[in-house]
């Protein structure tokens, strides 16, 4: 087969691209959140999308999307028409941006402790999936915390929704969680 090594090259080119090992901070990352992330987080279970997809549908974990929202910039001319960009995330997820920081003011931490205590329902065994977008060090902050806040049932899902949807899972709008910061 003449272009059988170019196949075989297509087919390496993905596996290279996470080929790449990044170790696991003991910290919080603290800047570039867009970047590859480790394959592993202390305290909590990575997840794959159809793991997570089977999470879903089985219907008793808890989703909770950390991608940040940028803020309505200060110095728009006036009458200027501000729009979010719309969050396309999992079904039924609750959205909680800018918990992923690396640090995190209190009421921003607030936030996000009421956030976990309100899908969770107070048990810090009910299991919660912790999702942003691919490369994103949101999430695994996100859940790096929730982890060190005591529980104990945290799925990490490092391919956030750009995974979900290239494996043809649904996404819904959502908004954020009532109570977000305007600082962070």
């Amino acid at each position: 087969m003449k272009c059988g090594w170019l196949v075989a090259a297509c087919l390496a080119l993905p596996l290279a691209s996470h080929a790449q090992t990044v170790p696991e901070p003991t910290d919080y990352r603290m800047d570039h959140y867009r970047a590859p992330v480790p394959a592993t987080l202390d305290g909590a279970t990575v997840v794959g999308p159809e793991e997570a997809h089977a999470l879903w549908k089985d219907g008793k974990t808890a989703f909770i999307d950390v991608l940040p929202q940028p803020p309505k910039p200060a110095n728009l001319p006036k009458g200027t028409i501000w729009r979010d960009k719309p969050r396309q995330s999992i079904p039924a997820a609750i959205w909680l941006p800018n918990v992923g920081y690396g640090a995190i003011a209190d009421v921003t931490a607030d936030y996000f402790k009421a956030g976990l205590e309100t899908v969770t329902e107070g048990d810090r065994a009910h299991p919660i999936v912790i999702f942003c977008l691919e490369d994103c060090w949101m999430s695994w902050n996100a859940a790096k915390r929730a982890v060190e806040w005591g529980y104990t049932s945290v799925y990490w899902l490092p391919e956030g929704t750009d995974g979900w949807t290239l494996w043809g899972y649904p996404l819904e709008k959502v908004t954020p969680e009532a109570g977000q910061p305007q600082t962070n």
